[in-house]
């Protein structure tokens, strides 16, 4: 089975989002130039795609929002403790098989009916 054109685009979006939040973890405070512009650059082309993807139509924009935040949220978190040694607790990752189910109910849940 190939990704559909909007599947790829929230991919992008989430890849997109979580290289500026780690680029702003480096940024100090918007004080390094090159971070900062990896932040601004990875956040605009991240709302850029996301705003494709909504433009489509083929997502309902809650499910699409939450995907985003959700994916982003647990990547930027494992990325975060792979590069910068932050530490995960059990509860923490018990969070993120929390967040991870209900992506994953929003994204099977098919389409509401219009009443």
């Amino acid at each position: 089975m190939r990704p559909t054109p909007s599947a790829w685009l929230l991919t992008g979006a989430v890849v997109t989002e979580v290289v500026g939040t780690l680029a702003l973890r480096v940024s100090d405070g918007f004080t390094r130039w090159l971070p900062t512009a990896v932040t601004l650059v990875g956040y605009g082309v991240s709302l850029w795609l996301f705003s494709l993807l909504l433009d489509r139509g083929g997502v309902a924009l809650g499910t699409a929002y939450a995907t985003l935040t959700g994916v982003g949220l647990a990547a930027a978190t494992l990325a975060s403790v792979l590069l910068f040694r932050d530490p995960l607790t059990a509860v923490q990752l018990l969070g993120m098989g929390v967040l991870a189910a209900g992506v994953l109910v929003l994204q099977t849940g098919g389409p509401a009916e219009r009443t």
